[in-house]
């Protein structure tokens, strides 16, 4: 340990810096999601998709995200969050850059060429929610691990809050293109960042020993990276059927398979319905589609806040947790209200209520923090991930059959808003107390 990490007195507050970095990162990795959806309009218009080719390549990010969710999990058990992660943010920023180029294909061959590059970036950026989850994990103790996890969560409210009107206005005044490049070439830069300002809690140069103490005695997991250049040690893949077995564990993935159908709603269709369905032109809706997303980057904040605040009075994290998702939840159904309305404004209020009670629910990451067996939690958070982002396949795609097959998306709506109630039963009914899952030894 360096002379910094000995150094006693005041601890440091190193943590919130890792979070800030997280928090930075899953901004950028949320921008790059959504380009597709700012960007899509237009290159729909210029490439002749229609609204049912829109839904796949939507949905083209999510398949490849899913399926190498368990993979990715596992990378990170195995070589440690720092090293794969910042492979991840440099590879996904590559292909974001070069979904510019789609344009040089013939019709036919662009539409497989983009379908191809989002598929691509899903696979790459499989490894960063769970790479989040795990360096909360060992960074936070558990009084603050759900306002940490809401922190880097939120990130997603806050990416469509700033990236939003900069891709409005790029694409208004010089064309989709420039969406990507923009997109692409800050997260090249990020990840070189991040090498900078990740590292594990013990070889963090930074970190003193009070703030060591501190998290250490508060259950952070700060050994969870050690030892990962001993190519004997690793995940041990037998662990998964004990996975699939617990009750709690396969309730928070159903409830995240909910939320995560809201989200991507939201980060695909919700700007395409205010072009369609509310007449709004390409640069106002970069603007208006920030608003929502204000509301959900204060709802993510408060939800991890009220959060910890209720585990501190009453030391269950069963009753912390659940709290604000259930009522975050029920708060997102509002947005079947806006089929009843005419006026923009009220509609753009019950979007950004609708988005604000998500916010303040989506604390499925914290409660796999909790959960989460410490010898596979990067494995643990790929399978949770895959269960939640298999809603960003389907979703994407019934919504644009929906609005094939009835010209609206007022089924739309009740569509989404239907899975935010299942969130609320799953977390009610299935998922049982909130506990660290302790694995049986297996060979």
């Amino acid at each position: 340990m360096s002379q910094t990490n000995t150094a006693t007195g005041k601890k440091s507050s190193v943590r919130w810096l890792i979070v800030t970095m997280l928090f930075v990162i899953t901004a950028i990795n949320y921008g790059d999601r959504a380009t597709i959806s700012i960007a899509g309009p237009a290159m729909a218009k210029e490439l002749g998709l229609d609204s049912v080719n829109m839904g796949y390549i939507f949905s083209a990010f999510a398949w490849s995200y899913a399926i190498f969710q368990i993979p990715g999990g596992w990378l990170l058990d195995k070589f440690g969050s720092k090293r794969v992660y910042f492979w991840s943010i440099f590879l996904w920023s590559a292909f974001t850059l070069l979904q510019c180029t789609v344009w040089m294909f013939p019709p036919l061959y662009s539409f497989v060429a983009l379908f191809a590059m989002r598929f691509m970036v899903g696979a790459i950026e499989a490894p960063s929610f769970p790479g989040n989850s795990r360096i909360a994990a060992a960074w936070f103790p558990n009084q603050e691990r759900a306002t940490a996890c809401a922190i880097f969560n939120s990130a997603q409210y806050f990416a469509t809050v700033i990236f939003a009107p900069i891709m409005g206005a790029l694409t208004f005044h010089f064309g989709w293109h420039y969406v990507f490049v923009f997109m692409g070439g800050i997260g090249i830069l990020g990840s070189f960042v991040w090498l900078w300002i990740i590292h594990s809690p013990k070889d963090h140069p930074w970190v003193n020993k009070a703030e060591l103490d501190f998290i250490t005695e508060g259950g952070a997991l700060v050994n969870l990276d050690s030892k990962k250049d001993d190519k004997s040690t690793g995940p041990k893949l037998g662990y998964l059927k004990q996975l699939v077995r617990s009750r709690c564990l396969m309730g928070v993935c159903l409830g995240q398979y909910c939320i995560t159908a809201l989200t991507f709603f939201f980060i695909t269709w919700f700007p395409v319905y205010l072009v369609q369905e509310r007449g709004m032109g390409i640069l106002k809706t970069g603007f208006i589609a920030a608003i929502p997303a204000v509301c959900g980057f204060m709802g993510g904040i408060l939800g991890g806040v009220i959060s910890d605040f209720i585990l501190r009075k009453t030391k269950s994290l069963t009753i912390a947790r659940k709290t604000p998702i259930v009522i975050g939840m029920l708060l997102s159904m509002s947005m079947i209200v806006c089929n009843y309305l005419d006026s923009i404004t009220w509609v753009v209020f019950f979007m950004a209520l609708s988005f604000f009670g998500k916010g303040i629910g989506a604390l499925g990451w914290a409660v796999l923090s909790d959960t989460a067996p410490k010898e596979i939690s990067g494995l643990t958070g790929g399978l949770f991930n895959m269960c939640g982002n298999t809603a960003g396949i389907i979703t994407p795609i019934a919504i644009g059959y929906i609005i094939k097959a009835t010209g609206s998306f007022k089924m739309a709506l009740v569509f989404v808003a239907v899975h935010a109630l299942l969130a609320v039963c799953s977390y009610l009914l299935i998922v049982g107390k909130i506990q660290r899952l302790e694995l049986k030894p297996v060979d």
